[in-house]
């Protein structure tokens, strides 16, 4: 059952910084029609891995989309690509 509840600018904006599309869909009430649970943890999720609870959001809206595939490919870019500059930049520094 597809919703389509999150606005195109949650998807795109979310894509390049996903802690600040999270805080400005939340002031905004964009995010009122997902029961994402109470207490600590959505917030904690939104600090720590924001791009899994994005995942999560575009899931339990469209299900699996092409916006799900676009988040999932920039998240494993992003946690694919991350490791590789500090690996280089450790290499340098122990010259």
């Amino acid at each position: 059952m597809i919703v389509h509840w999150l606005p195109l600018w949650f998807l795109i904006f979310s894509l390049f910084l996903p802690r600040i599309a999270l805080v400005v869909a939340w002031f905004d009430r964009d995010l009122v029609h997902f029961h994402l649970g109470t207490g600590w943890i959505p917030p904690l999720l939104a600090l720590l891995v924001p791009r899994l609870l994005i995942l999560f959001l575009i899931y339990q809206d469209q299900g699996f989309s092409i916006w799900f595939l676009i988040h999932a490919i920039a998240l494993l870019m992003v946690w694919g690509g991350g490791s590789h500059q500090v690996n280089r930049r450790r290499r340098r520094d122990d010259y």
